[in-house]
């Protein structure tokens, strides 16, 4: 564990730069921030899909996934970091599989809604995948490490078959959207 923070404010970023974990200094509009920030906007939004009223397994799921977040966040931080593994990415699948196998199969475009958690696994999902944009984005202009990028594109999956799954264990249908309507 780095230095703790005994005091919040440090007066640094007043001149619009922000401090990355390896000591150097970029604005705070750099896509480098960019990313880092909408990964803890998705960790914060899977912060409050966890004050909802989850399965035991999707809640401990989710709690794993905040910490891989914040793992990425840290490689974010940290220009040649690597902490996100392919066992980490496979690990989302077997559990997308697991969640996606009760459901009945899709033949159409469903809208994010249904129950108070399924809406908030989508609004999560939606920021996923702008995290996985933000970071692709960096990733052509300073190399990431690819199996984080996986794992957001996992996570972005598992969390629409996570709301589906939420959905059906409330017993609130998908809402489907309705062309030409």
């Amino acid at each position: 564990m780095g230095n703790r923070l005994s005091r919040i404010y440090t007066r640094t970023g007043d001149d619009g730069s922000t401090g990355l974990g390896d000591g150097s200094r970029v604005a705070k509009d750099d896509p480098r921030v960019e990313a880092i920030g909408t990964v803890d906007e998705l960790n914060s939004a899977i912060g409050v899909l966890l004050t909802h009223e989850l399965p035991v397994a999707v809640r401990s799921a989710l709690t794993g996934i905040q910490h891989a977040l914040f793992d990425i966040g840290g490689e974010l931080c940290i220009p040649g970091r690597s902490c996100i593994t392919a066992a980490q990415v496979a690990q989302l699948e077997h559990l997308l599989d697991g969640l996606n196998a009760d459901l009945p199969a899709l033949k159409e475009f469903i809208l994010p809604g249904g129950s108070k958690a399924a809406a908030a696994c989508h609004m999560a999902r939606a920021i996923c995948r702008r995290a996985e944009r933000r970071s692709f984005s960096l990733g052509k202009q300073s190399g990431i490490n690819p199996a984080s990028l996986q794992y957001l594109n996992r996570l972005s999956d598992l969390l629409f078959v996570m709301a589906r799954h939420l959905n059906k264990q409330a017993g609130e249908p998908d809402v489907f959207w309705q062309h030409e309507r």
